[in-house]
């Protein structure tokens, strides 16, 4: 589907009434107007609205409430049982984050999707990309320990949405939302599509392959325009002697449009500064698509956001995400016959990414991968977790691995497991936070390695801050502060969500690795 044909969102649909809205802080949290559903067609709003605004005793809050169905919180009025475990109080959550197959609404802004999926919680009501993957594999273990088979459906249900996504944008955006439809997130579908076949068998492979191939052409678009004039299109920039590397990129250059006001703000501050907000607005949108949004991962001086440049940034996460795909492809090839595609075609691709990943972003002095700036035509300086993602896909040497490993236990593990960064700049994906995603990647890599006894340690330390978090609070939250569990994790554009999604689903694959160790010994 081409970018005419998408439908419009919130703020192209709803004009001077959405900015007025946005703006006139009529709700705290920008996104709980673009997630309003109209009452009639929007058309009709805001003809009504241009021909009320005028009169002397018009109240814009009353019109938004008169004309839009205003959305509640996901589980905001569950009553959580403290008395249980935490893993139970999950598996008895699941129904409440779980989604119907949607109904289209004129208007709104969800993107219908055809089977049942689960949103994160609190104020994402919706499913997110990159999120999904996470819940997914606490869905799994979910089936099997609780006797409800229908939890291996939902994930039947959300991969077919994904693919779903795919044949309908050719891509799978951010979330099921209209605003999101000018971005992707980080690409897990290869690998959802390995957990579904752990399930159903490798013809799993061969049964989304199209879409698979769909979504590497999105990522990939663009390639064969790379020259030495021009090193850098859409999501592809040119790695030196290598093919292509990505890039996370939205190439709309306005606020988003569930972010308008807090972006409207910072285009106005930092203007003076000789920022151009089109710029600004890109290189946001950009971390967004990274799903690190926000963090001094992607700022020059690694500590404002007026300095954010993320599409300058070939990120290394996304190379392993991106060597994933070209895998998966030359295993669906494998699995159809189709051999010479496997071989000729997939097989130079994933040796070219192998090479890359080793010769651009591997750092000998700190002993970690880095990210590459294509500005500068070097490493950044960030220290993150984004640089275990070569030992979860097993692309590190063996020394390599050692000295990730050392650098991850003496800087990174703290008292309630993995820090994001080693920066302190109250964005949300940095220190002092820890997040559910970056566990299990870290977990997995060490494991890979065999560095069973750091991996174990900082996955009881995760599970036990989480066990105490629900002990006090009846909640599973999208984020933790892993340095301080005393104090309240927080940073970023909006206030800790509860639920949720992928904190639920990494917990139970954790537990469950963990029981299995634990029954071994």
């Amino acid at each position: 589907m081409t970018n005419s044909f998408l439908p419009q969102s919130p703020d192209q649909l709803f004009g001077n009434l959405f900015h007025d809205v946005q703006l006139g802080h009529i709700f705290a949290d920008s996104k709980t107007f673009v997630d309003c559903i109209p009452k009639l067609v929007p058309g009709n709003i805001v003809a009504l609205y241009e021909a009320e605004k005028h009169k002397p005793d018009f109240n814009l809050s009353a019109f938004v409430h008169e004309y839009f169905v205003v959305p509640e919180k996901v589980a905001n009025d569950y009553v959580s049982d403290k008395t249980i475990s935490t893993a139970e109080h999950i598996n008895r959550l699941w129904d409440r984050l779980t989604r119907q197959a949607d109904t289209p609404v004129e208007g709104s802004s969800r993107v219908p999707l055809p089977h049942q999926y689960v949103v994160p919680g609190g104020r994402f009501r919706e499913i997110f990309y990159w999120d999904s993957y996470f819940t997914m594999l606490g869905l799994q273990p979910s089936g099997e320990s609780t006797d409800r088979p229908g939890r291996v459906d939902l994930i039947r249900g959300m991969v077919d949405n994904f693919a779903y996504l795919i044949d309908t944008f050719g891509f799978v955006p951010n979330g099921n939302r209209t605003y999101f439809l000018s971005r992707s997130q980080p690409p897990f579908f290869a690998l959802m599509v390995r957990l579904l076949a752990e399930i159903d068998g490798k013809e799993t492979l061969v049964k989304y392959r199209k879409q698979l191939e769909k979504e590497y052409d999105f990522w990939m678009r663009g390639k064969h325009k790379l020259t030495d004039v021009q090193p850098v299109t859409q999501r592809v920039s040119k790695g030196g002697s290598h093919s292509a590397l990505n890039r996370y990129w939205d190439d709309t250059p306005t606020p988003r449009p569930e972010a308008y006001r807090q972006e409207v703000e910072l285009a106005e501050e930092t203007e003076p500064l000789g920022v151009v907000p089109d710029v600004l607005f890109n290189h946001i949108r950009s971390a967004c698509e990274s799903g690190w949004d926000f963090s001094s991962r992607w700022f020059v001086d690694q500590k404002t956001m007026a300095t954010i440049h993320t599409a300058n940034i070939i990120p290394i996460d996304l190379q392993c995400l991106l060597y994933s795909l070209e895998t998966a492809l030359h295993d669906a090839a494998l699995y159809s016959g189709d051999h010479k595609m496997a071989y000729d075609d997939y097989d130079w691709l994933i040796k070219d990414r192998e090479k890359a990943i080793q010769q651009t972003f591997w750092n000998e002095e700190t002993g970690l991968f880095h990210d590459y700036d294509i500005t500068t035509n070097q490493q950044t300086s960030a220290l993150t977790l984004a640089g275990v993602f070569p030992l979860f896909f097993k692309l590190a040497t063996s020394g390599q691995a050692q000295r990730v490993h050392d650098r991850l236990k003496s800087d990174f593990l703290q008292a309630g497991g993995w820090v994001t960064t080693l920066n302190q700049t109250g964005q949300q994906w940095d220190w002092p936070n820890g997040w559910a995603p970056l566990q299990w990647m870290v977990y997995r890599g060490l494991m890979n390695y065999g560095f069973t006894e750091t991996a174990s340690e900082g996955r009881d330390r995760w599970l036990a801050l989480n066990d105490k978090v629900f002990k006090a609070t009846g909640k599973m939250m999208e984020k933790y502060n892993v340095v301080d569990a005393a104090l309240t994790t927080g940073g970023g554009e909006y206030p800790n969500q509860d639920g949720f999604g992928w904190t639920n689903g990494v917990y139970l694959a954790l537990d469950k690795d963990r029981a299995g160790v634990s029954a071994k010994e």
